[in-house]
Parts: C-alpha cells; sequence; structure tokens
C-alpha cells in the first residue's frame, strides 16, 4: 500500500514555494527516487511512476518547477520562470527538494536516484554536476549539442527589447519545435503534438490540460537554451562527476534528441570522459516514453537501473 503525501519546500528563489507529492512506501524503504518533469507539464502526470517506484520500495517525489503547475502564484505565471538566471534556480531547486524530502522521510546515507525528462534532464544534468550527488542518474528524452543555442539567446535578446520578457514570441516557438511533427503526419491542425506519443489517448489527455496546454515566454525560452548549452558544454562533460552510473532512455523516433542521434552523441561523450554511461532507444517509441506503448519495458529498466 503506498501513501501519497502533498509536500511543499522554499524554492531556491525565495520567491515561490515548489509543490510537490512524496509518495511512501509500506515497509523499509530501499531509498530515494527523484522524477523532474519537462517543459509545459506538472508533476501529477508522474503519478503511475511514482506509484509503481514506491510499490517497489521507493520513497517517490517531484514537484512542480519554477511556472508550472501548482507552484505558480497564479496562471498569469505559467511560462514565466525568473527575470535572471532561471535556469540555475530549476537547478537548485533539485537539491532543494530532494534535501528537505530527505531530511523528513529518509537518512541522509539512503540511495538517491535521480530521473530527468525532456526540459528536466537538462537540469538534472546541471544539478547533478553543480548541486545534488545521486547515487545514479537517469537522463530520459535528451538532447545532444545544439549549434543554433546562442543564435537563439541573441535572438530572444533582441526580441525582449522590443516585446519585453514576458512576451510569447510564435516566432521562436516555431525555430524551437516547427519541424518536431514533420516525421509523422502534415495534419497537425487538430493533433499538434504528434510527436510526443504513439497513443492518441496520451496525446488528448495533454490537450485537455491547462497545466499542459501553455507557452514559454521570451524570458523562460532564453532560460531552455541555457540549459541545452551548458548541459552540452565541454566543461559539463569534464566536470560531470565520474562516481555514479548514468542511464539515458529515448523514444527512437524523439525528434528533441534527434531520433537517437543526439542521445548517442551525449552517451559516446560521457564514455569518451571516463563515465559509466549506458544509452538505450526503444524502438517507434516517441518522445515521452511513460505515456507511449513501451510504459512498461521502460519502467522495468528503470527499476533494474535503480536497484543496482
Amino acid at each position: 500500500m503506498v501513501e501519497k503525501k502533498k509536500f511543499s519546500v522554499l524554492s531556491s528563489d525565495g520567491i515561490h514555494t515548489l509543490s510537490g507529492y512524496v509518495y511512501l512506501p509500506k515497509g523499509e524503504a530501499k531509498g530515494l527516487f527523484h522524477a523532474v518533469h519537462g517543459m509545459t507539464e506538472h508533476i501529477s502526470r508522474y503519478d503511475k511512476l511514482f506509484t509503481a517506484m514506491a510499490e517497489d520500495g521507493w520513497i517517490s517525489f517531484g514537484y512542480d518547477h519554477l511556472g508550472h503547475g501548482e507552484t505558480v502564484n497564479d496562471d498569469s505565471e505559467l511560462g514565466y520562470i525568473a527575470k535572471k538566471n532561471g535556469w540555475d534556480y530549476l537547478a537548485k531547486d533539485v537539491y532543494v527538494f530532494s534535501q528537505a524530502v530527505r531530511e523528513e522521510f529518509g537518512t541522509q546515507d539512503m540511495k538517491y536516484c535521480l530521473l530527468g525528462h525532456s526540459m528536466g534532464s537538462f537540469i538534472v544534468r546541471i544539478s547533478a554536476e553543480r548541486y545534488v550527488k545521486p547515487s545514479s542518474l537517469i537522463i530520459m528524452g535528451t538532447a545532444g549539442k545544439n549549434s543554433a543555442a546562442d543564435m537563439a539567446i541573441m535572438l530572444i535578446n533582441m526580441i525582449k527589447l522590443f516585446k519585453g520578457e514576458r512576451h510569447i514570441s510564435k516566432l521562436m516557438n516555431n525555430i524551437a519545435f516547427g519541424s518536431y511533427n514533420k516525421r509523422f503526419g502534415k495534419d497537425t491542425e487538430e493533433d499538434p503534438k504528434l510527436w510526443l506519443s504513439t497513443l492518441k489517448e496520451s496525446r488528448d489527455l495533454y490537450y485537455n490540460d491547462k497545466y499542459c496546454m501553455f507557452d514559454f515566454t521570451l524570458s523562460a525560452m532564453k532560460d531552455l537554451m541555457k540549459l541545452i548549452k551548458y548541459s552540452n558544454s565541454s566543461a559539463w562533460y569534464k566536470n560531470l562527476p565520474n562516481d555514479f552510473p548514468v542511464l539515458l532512455l529515448s523514444g527512437k523516433d524523439d525528434p528533441v534528441g534527434s531520433f537517437g542521434k543526439g542521445v548517442l552523441e551525449v552517451e559516446a561523450k560521457l564514455k569518451k570522459q571516463g563515465k559509466n554511461a549506458t544509452c538505450k532507444l526503444y524502438e517507434g517509441a516517441r518522445h515521452e516514453i511513460l505515456n507511449d506503448f513501451c510504459y512498461d519495458e521502460v519502467l522495468a529498466d528503470i527499476k533494474e537501473f535503480c536497484a543496482k
């Protein structure tokens, strides 16, 4: 039997309260399992994963990021992270929330398995380099180096001068995500995010969720570009500690990871720096492998990796 508790912690920004949940297993816990969600979604979408991991003996938890879900003070803040250095607040909050959970429900020497999906993958990559010390790291739905990141940041800064930091730019959204559906069909009006999952029911749940159907402001888009840039820098590959294993998981048909190419690039660069990295690509699966046909296989792989 799993016990689900609401759990809130003051964000590293000193302004917002991170709204999250902790799932407590029955009996003695194996360790801590922390999932960090992606862009324009929220932690309640991980309920199935958290429940399964808690049933397997893990204290499982996560929270809504700044600018997301129930962490916002009101819906006008959706898609806006911070005036400055929002990317760093996102990375720091991984430590802030996990440490609070450890102190409240676990022990200091307890095993800590950290997972990040999509934007969350870039967040945990930076956090594991700078702020937290995981026993194992799962990087899900990630991407390799984006050569256009610096140009995108420059363009965002130019548009901000005229439109302001909270402006939602259709141009930037199109530059960042406009090509993602190309492989999956031309009819994107009724189903604009075919690239998320092969399962229509999963996409429909996404479309009917107000905490998914919002856009990033220019400021948050800049934070996203910085996350991508810094988590793919040569310094990141060099400075990431060697004392924990890294597992990369991605759908083979995920455009975020350049259909596997970018994910394999990350694995190769980690290995070149002497890191204990392995990669698995799920044939035919798209971006949200936790919401695709391969869920059971992904869950089994996560359980096996965290138990090692």
